[in-house]
């Protein structure tokens, strides 16, 4: 399998060079109506806040072309460059045996890459977030979330990876089916305890107590034929001004969270009309298609692993030298981003027609205008640019860029 080689790098380089170039058109096209608001914005975005958005988005790009150099070189040298084979040498001088010894190599590689995007995390937050006056994280803060996030990472996910190099070691060439049922466990197991377990560790959740807004969603809620465990308002503001909203949970088990900054600059009625499109996602199935696309595609990757892990050529094209399922793991994780990149399109356009259709559903259950009138405020608190570059939104936009997207609203309050 020696051609693995020059195509993961082709396909690495190439990837890495067409983000950096659509990075770059974002940029300029940024800049070149800074100074300009858009029509449909000039009566709702002041050019102050206008210019605001623009300096945001280029400085985010700005870091971001630095990640992707970062995180392709990171690529490189953790296969090619030898950094998994050096990492399991080491380890293997403890004469371990599986699973403890592909958890150690493991926890080694993702502790390095942790290290290295580190400063880069720190200057995203303290750096560009409290630059613009978005950062309220501390710094104390950030630690404990870091640590509490590494600490679940083990507590949880150590042992599933246990569980899954046991199953890569001893349930024979079939063992990818066993541990994509393992998978299919944890990942249902996960979102249904994710709201009232996990969360709660990093933010405090409280029932909404606003009475008249209250009655307002749970009619909405009837209309829509939604049950949930309750509305809740979640303290974003400990760490960020952003506001947001979006659904957790399963089952019985579902909740309904705001960001308490986004209750701070909507009215009721925006409100309404925002919880109306989060609403259009669960009714119109979009989670669930993109739960069933997920589940699909965790079948075949790992189906293509468990190919892949049984040829020794798999890890000398790819810089490691001794096969084992720890290392077959990794490389895995590691290569497989180069060739998703060029899927990012796609998904992307899904995302959209998802969105163009949730908001189709907010206005038959809801007011067009005052979701039209909440999604400027977002824009404009957010500092979300109103003029991408086009190539650069069809690429990447989960959403549709404000003016496609304010324009559609607009006509239908009409």
């Amino acid at each position: 399998m020696s051609w693995l080689t020059p195509v993961f790098v082709a396909a690495l380089l190439l990837g890495a060079g067409l983000e950096l170039w659509l990075a770059a058109r974002q940029v300029a096209a940024v800049r070149r109506y800074r100074g300009t608001v858009p029509g449909p914005f000039t009566g709702s975005i002041t050019p102050a806040d206008h210019a605001k958005a623009a300096d945001y988005t280029v400085a985010k790009a700005r870091l971001g072309r630095v990640t992707i150099v970062v995180d392709a070189l990171l690529a490189l040298g953790l296969t090619l460059g030898g950094g998994i084979g050096a990492i399991d040498a080491l380890w293997r001088q403890t004469q371990w045996g599986q699973p403890w010894l592909g958890l150690a190599v493991i926890a080694s590689v993702a502790l390095v890459i942790q290290l290295i995007n580190l400063p880069l995390s720190w200057y995203r937050t303290f750096g560009i977030e409290a630059r613009f006056g978005f950062n309220r994280t501390t710094p104390r803060l950030y630690l404990l979330d870091l640590l509490k996030g590494m600490a679940l990472a083990v507590a949880l996910g150590g042992p599933v990876l246990a569980a899954t190099l046991l199953l890569m070691e001893r349930a024979g060439r079939w063992w990818w089916v066993w541990a994509w049922g393992l998978w299919l466990a944890v990942m249902f197991l996960m979102t249904w305890a994710w709201p009232a377990f996990i969360a709660p560790l990093f933010n405090k959740f409280s029932p909404l107590q606003d009475g008249s807004l209250r009655e307002r969603i749970e009619a909405l809620l009837g209309r829509c034929g939604f049950a949930s465990r309750g509305v809740f308002v979640v303290d974003n503001s400990r760490r960020s001004s952003h506001g947001n909203a979006y659904f957790t949970g399963i089952g019985r088990n579902k909740r309904i969270v705001f960001f308490d900054t986004l209750l701070e600059k909507l009215n009721a009625p925006e409100v309404e009309a925002v919880l109306a499109h989060e609403l259009g996602h669960f009714r119109l199935h979009h989670v669930r298609q993109r739960l069933l696309v997920s589940v699909a595609g965790s079948f075949l990757g790992l189906a293509l692993l468990g190919w892949l892990s049984m040829r020794s050529d798999f890890y000398t094209a790819l810089g490691v030298a001794h096969p084992s399922t720890h290392a077959a793991l990794l490389l895995f994780v590691l290569v497989l981003p180069a060739f998703m990149f060029f899927v990012t399109p796609l998904s992307a356009l899904w995302s959209r027609r998802h969105e163009f259709e949730a908001d189709a559903f907010a206005t038959s259950h809801a007011s067009a205008g005052e979701l039209a009138a909440a999604l400027v405020k977002l824009h404009r608190d957010n500092a979300s640019t109103l003029t991408p570059d086009p190539l650069y939104a069809a690429f990447f936009y989960s959403h549709p860029p404000p003016l496609a997207r304010i324009a559609r609203l607009t006509a239908g309050a009409g």
